[in-house]
């Protein structure tokens, strides 16, 4: 089989929005002194295996459910017959065996020296996020047709996301990482809710009750705002609470691209109207990653 279809169906685009968790936590480290190279390698690697089986995964699910046959936008590779549903799930398997070695490997190379179950908590939480990377869309119970997703990602992008990047280069936990981790988590909470906004007369239909769908337009859009505001809000926080120098500041250029975002989201009417804003945010979120670490670092 051609290798194009397994390549649209990475979803590749995605993945500047799963690198920014780690490249938060890692800046955060190095601006305290600690950075290992191939930790972070092993890393960005460990976390591009859980996107495509998140992404994988995702195709699957909602391919066999028929949620996807009508949906806006790109179309998936299930739903549109380009991979069949065989090939698909062995692809969600391979990937789930790959993650899991990878994710082992890094966890005992970067707690190297510490006592065993440290790596082996490390092991344990990878085989948790290659868990809700299948679970989102997978199964009778799956979450993300239960309006849990949001809370995932929350937790899988910022708290182990950010976190975990920030202990494996340290080893040492400091709870004030839990501020900017949510910041994170929460922006790219907000990728999901633009996803869901843009899919919720097709999800409701199919019996997904993503947040989107059980708020309804209006407040889907209200509670997008709350989300990158609060983002904001525990970034500042942080900065307040745990001052380094003049440059820690200067994720605010976040502020204009994100900005011009809620207006284009305030704006959006139809699901076409909130395609290219999945882009946006994701692009935005990485950039507010990158600066605020950087800033952190300076």
């Amino acid at each position: 089989m051609k290798p194009g279809p397994w390549i649209k169906a990475a979803r590749l685009r995605t993945l500047p929005l799963a690198f920014s968790s780690i490249i938060l936590g890692t800046c955060l480290a190095a601006g305290q002194g600690y950075f290992d190279g191939i930790t972070l390698l092993l890393t960005l690697l460990t976390t591009l295996c859980y996107q495509v089986l998140s992404n994988y995964a995702n195709d699957y699910g909602d391919g066999i459910r028929g949620t996807d046959a009508q949906r806006t936008g790109e179309q998936r590779a299930v739903a549109s017959g380009a991979i069949s549903q065989k090939d698909m799930r062995r692809a969600v398997q391979f990937m789930a065996l790959l993650s899991f070695l990878l994710g082992t490997f890094l966890s005992f190379w970067a707690t190297r020296g510490q006592p065993w179950w440290v790596g082996s908590l490390f092991t344990l939480l990878g085989l948790t996020a290659i868990w809700a990377a299948i679970r989102y869309t997978v199964g009778g119970r799956a979450y993300g047709y239960h309006g849990w997703g949001d809370f995932f990602v929350l937790a899988f992008f910022g708290w182990l996301g950010v976190g975990g990047a920030y202990f494996l280069q340290s080893l040492v936990w400091d709870p004030m990482i839990t501020f900017p981790a949510s910041s994170l988590g929460l922006l790219a909470a907000g990728v999901l809710n633009v996803n869901n906004m843009r899919d919720r007369e097709n999800d409701h239909k199919h019996k997904k009750y993503t947040l989107a769908v059980r708020l309804g337009a209006r407040g889907a859009k209200l509670y997008h705002g709350a989300l990158l505001l609060l983002a904001f809000d525990l970034a500042f926080i942080y900065n307040r609470l745990q001052p380094a120098s003049g440059w820690q500041n200067l994720y605010f250029l976040a502020i204009f691209p994100l900005g011009f975002h809620l207006w284009r989201v305030s704006k959006a009417q139809r699901p076409e109207d909130y395609e290219p804003l999945l882009k946006q945010l994701a692009i935005s979120t990485l950039l507010f990653s990158v600066l605020f670490g950087v800033g952190r670092i300076l």
